[in-house]
């Protein structure tokens, strides 16, 4: 069975996991492991990246690498999230963990983050029938998600982080009362609008995730740091969150250092984290939480087994689908239109594919563009196919990874007029492999667009005949596609400069 590896380079650590998928979906864990590197700190307080926390993190993700490479993983994914969403410096520390990785480093949004700690819990602690709410306290950021009946319906990026926290309010030690009082000023400031859309609907259950949950949990229980894994789906009392928070606030360090459950690294920044629990409990009246030890390494991990990664469908999945639609409707492009381009695109890439042999994961990156083309009409009609590069590069598209989203971007820009060229900047940007498939994939897109020009979605499917000089496409329609196949033979001298054969198109009824 596949295996994959997932790390998560956090503000506050680096966490690593590798696993096994499932002959049903599910992974089995090989090896994991978890290193607190702080690179968030001095981000926090000068918006820069300190060389040596950079130094540390290449070293923990050196041995990380090596753990990894010994289990012959088919595919890694690395994300980074607030720290190097934040810090001015981090093409650099992104450059030397790609080459050490071997694998490109993607800088994460808030809401991707979301989604894939979403999928870590869901795949380590299904919750098919509850309307949850999932809260993860990380060193930079904050997480708030809603999910009901295993789907996330909302989801809240906050920069709400412990070591964000304590390096902004906590300077005394015990905090003095005026720190405590702005920094939780602060945080109901912040979370405020997501109590809101949340609502008042009951939540049934509250999941947290993140160390500074795993503390909050082993500290209420009297479970000791070193047999914190033991905690897992332990749960702790709105009552008893709030006493770790008052006490763990009238504490210096030493003092909480010897707390049980805390741990020497976790009591710098425990009072900021219990701080975030205390308040979204109180403000969503939850009366217990329970801990998982789920978080964004398993939500790889389970994306990555999901998607068959190494192993690709060449279409989107439901999820994959719903966001590009969702998004292509925000910027007021037809659903019907978009849907049949989509169609046509997966038919000519499946039909072509002794002429392109681009592997399947290629589908999906045509089919996104296919839902996308069009964006770029919401800015201006003129250029508009270089309008839909701008928005889609733009964009936060969950699901999709930057080098994807890159693909998709390009294979919009040249849906029509000239191909790519050396003087493209954007295309140029891509790697070698992304750049031949965009080349091989932008006439077909041309040619689905072509057939539902009219954007009536006459033609039900197509066919494809490859000979040794021409390729034959052939239309099943119930009605008169005459205008879509004089649209789609304007495209010819595309198809021909990029595959060397004539395309000729015929109607089929």
């Amino acid at each position: 069975m596949p295996r994959y590896a997932a790390i998560d380079i956090g503000s506050n650590s680096i966490r690593m996991l590798a696993a096994e998928a499932g002959a049903d979906g599910d992974f089995r864990e090989l090896a994991a492991s978890r290193h607190v590197v702080r690179l968030g700190e001095n981000v926090f307080r000068e918006g820069r990246l300190s060389q040596l926390a950079m130094d540390m993190a290449c070293q923990t993700l050196t041995a990380m690498a090596e753990e990894y490479r010994r289990l012959e993983v088919l595919a890694v994914r690395a994300v980074g999230t607030s720290a190097l969403r934040d810090a001015t410096n981090r093409a650099e520390f992104l450059a030397r963990a790609s080459q050490i990785l071997g694998s490109p480093v993607e800088v994460i949004s808030g809401l991707e983050e979301a989604r894939l700690i979403h999928l870590g819990v869901q795949a380590r602690w299904p919750q098919p029938n509850r309307r949850i709410l999932i809260t993860d306290i990380g060193g930079g950021s904050a997480e708030l998600i809603l999910s009901d009946a295993g789907r996330m319906i909302d989801a809240f990026s906050r920069p709400l982080g412990a070591v964000r926290l304590t390096e902004l309010f906590l300077k005394s030690d015990p905090p003095d009362p005026r720190e405590l009082a702005r920094m939780e000023k602060h945080i109901q400031e912040r979370i405020a609008a997501a109590v809101e859309r949340i609502g008042a609907a009951p939540i049934e259950r509250m999941v947290a995730t993140s160390a500074t949950a795993a503390a909050a949990v082993c500290a209420a229980n009297g479970v000791r740091r070193a047999k914190r894994a033991m905690a897992d789906r332990f749960l702790a009392s709105a009552a008893q969150i709030r006493r770790l928070y008052q006490e763990a606030s009238e504490r210096d360090l030493e003092t909480r250092r010897r707390m049980t459950g805390i741990g020497p690294k976790r009591a710098e920044i425990i009072v900021a984290g219990a701080a975030v629990l205390n308040e979204v409990m109180r403000s969503l009246a939850i009366p217990r939480l329970y801990y998982s030890t789920a978080g964004v390494r398993d939500g790889i991990i389970a994306d990555l087994v999901h998607r068959r990664v190494g192993r690709e469908p060449d279409h989107l999945d439901s999820d994959e689908r719903r966001v590009v639609r969702s998004l292509g409707r925000r910027y007021g492009t037809s659903g019907n239109h978009a849907r049949k381009v989509a169609q046509l695109a997966a038919m000519l890439f499946e039909g072509l594919h002794p002429l392109h042999r681009l592997p399947p994961a290629y589908g999906r990156i045509l089919e996104g563009a296919a839902y996308l083309y069009n964006i770029g009409h919401y800015v201006n009609d003129s250029r508009h196919h270089k309008h839909s590069l701008y928005l889609v590069i733009n964009a936060d598209i969950p699901g999709f990874t930057d080098r994807e989203r890159m693909g998709i971007a390009n294979l919009c820009r040249y849906h029509r007029k000239s191909m790519p060229q050396p003087t493209h900047p954007d295309f140029q940007a891509l790697d070698p492999e992304m750049r031949n498939a965009v080349v091989l994939l932008a006439p077909l897109l041309r040619v689905a667009v072509a057939l539902d020009q009219s954007q009536e979605q006459k033609i039900d499917a197509v066919e494809v005949s490859i000979s040794d000089r021409s390729v034959e496409v052939r239309l099943s329609s119930d009605r008169d596609t005459d205008i879509e196949q004089w649209h789609a033979l304007r495209t010819a001298d595309v198809f021909r400069e990029v595959y060397g054969k004539q395309m000729t198109i015929r109607g089929k009824r």
